[in-house]
């Protein structure tokens, strides 16, 4: 989502007003990390593509997808069962595109499923909106934080960066989850590096909700060079910063998945059903049911929808 955790359409991270800047067509090749067989399992090859990204905000999403893919892979998760049609899907006239991957967890994985996306929107003033979205979501057997990544480039020169450890428990009740998943891992030394930047600033999204969401070490922050290099900064900020940062928490999340963790009772398992219920209702709800008909068309819109909502079983 868009900042609330499903595959994005209008994000309530991006600015009202766009500039109109040209947006440079950069070539679809990427650098292949993957196996041929994991090649494979990733059906839709219009993902893997990011036809409209620079090199460091493309090979910024194949590392992140990579780590996914090498790491988890068949050992606890299920191949792709999306639709052709859904994989990549687009309006009448190809001014508004995207693509679905959702890979489930096997029976015996603490992984929920890993959702990965793109989407290219057009907008009225002549700028476009390209979003890239990573997630993944635990089971109620563990309560290890959903992982979200998510860099919109609003234009050549400003990005919106959402990259957290989403927590699955109140962490003011629950000091000792804080303490494991949030300072024992050093989280926050991620968000200093980027705040030591000038071209880096906090963002404030609109919706309070989402706010609440976002962990003590969330990275919410707006990237903006309009100043001397602009571009060029920019795509010196996702590489230098944005890449190995992401690339580090990627790393932690994984290991959070694929470690002993903790044993979750009953009780605890249902209070956690709950709250990640809540959490995928009000993504929907905000996010996609109203946005997705007006940039793709209610057929469309319906039949993506349809999709994720079968895998959020919601």
């Amino acid at each position: 989502m868009s900042c609330t955790f499903l595959p994005p359409c209008a994000c309530p991270l991006a600015p009202a007003n766009l500039p109109a800047p040209k947006i440079p067509r950069t070539r679809p090749s990427f650098p292949c990390r993957l196996s041929m067989e994991k090649q494979q399992l990733i059906r839709g090859s219009k993902l893997m593509e990011f036809p409209y990204l620079t090199d460091p905000h493309r090979d910024t999403m194949v590392d992140l997808i990579s780590a996914m893919e090498n790491r988890l892979g068949s050992h606890h998760l299920l191949p792709s069962s999306v639709p052709p049609d859904v994989e990549h899907y687009q309006n009448e006239n190809g001014t508004s595109q995207g693509t679905l991957h959702i890979r489930c967890g096997i029976d015996s994985s603490p992984i929920d499923f890993v959702l990965a996306s793109w989407l290219h929107l057009e907008q009225p003033t002549g700028g476009a909106l390209d979003i890239t979205n990573i997630a993944g979501y635990l089971k109620s057997s563990t309560d290890v934080p959903h992982f979200q990544f998510e860099l919109v480039k609003c234009s050549p020169t400003f990005l919106i960066l959402f990259l957290d450890l989403i927590p699955r428990k109140d962490t003011v009740f629950s000091p000792d989850y804080l303490k494991t998943y949030y300072e024992d891992t050093q989280l926050e030394k991620f968000r200093q590096r980027l705040d030591q930047l000038p071209e880096v600033q906090p963002y404030f999204s609109s919706s309070l909700y989402f706010r609440r969401v976002v962990s003590p070490t969330g990275i919410v922050v707006s990237i903006k060079c309009e100043d001397g290099a602009g571009p060029e900064r920019v795509e010196e900020i996702i590489r230098e910063h944005v890449r190995p940062i992401s690339n580090d928490i990627m790393r932690i999340w994984i290991d959070m998945c694929v470690g002993e963790g903790v044993e979750v009772g009953e009780t605890e398992r249902a209070v956690l059903e709950k709250r990640d219920s809540l959490i995928k209702s009000k993504a929907i709800e905000m996010d996609l049911s109203s946005s997705m008909p007006k940039q793709f068309g209610q057929e469309v819109a319906d039949r993506v929808l349809r999709v994720i909502k079968s895998v959020y079983n919601v």
